[in-house]
């Protein structure tokens, strides 16, 4: 499970949607859903994910943030030692949902 103390501060600063934008960049992708959201590929590429904050909502127990996520997925060959396919980048994209616990972050 994902701790996004950071997240949680300075939620009425004008700049909280940069703050967002860099804490959600900042995640291991590996801890992310990236592979479920593939549609043009077949494995999540090296390439680092960049995220647009889309809406930030709350209520009294929880903050809500839904990001689009922009990454890169691989379309592999066979993988033989005679395959003329080059590893090829396709651009992806998924919407994610966050949500924050205000206790524990």
């Amino acid at each position: 499970m994902l701790k996004l103390s950071k997240a949680l501060k300075n939620k009425h600063s004008p700049d909280y949607k940069k703050i967002l934008k860099n804490v959600i960049q900042n995640i291991d992708p590996n801890l992310l859903p990236l592979q479920q959201g593939l549609s043009l590929s077949s494995y999540v590429g090296k390439t680092p994910f960049s995220a647009v904050i889309l809406k930030v909502s709350e209520d009294t127990n929880t903050v809500q943030i839904k990001a689009g996520i922009f990454y890169t997925g691989i379309i592999s060959g066979c993988s033989c030692s005679d395959d003329p396919s080059p590893t090829d980048e396709q651009n992806e994209y998924c919407d994610l949902l966050f949500t924050i616990d205000k206790l524990t972050a």
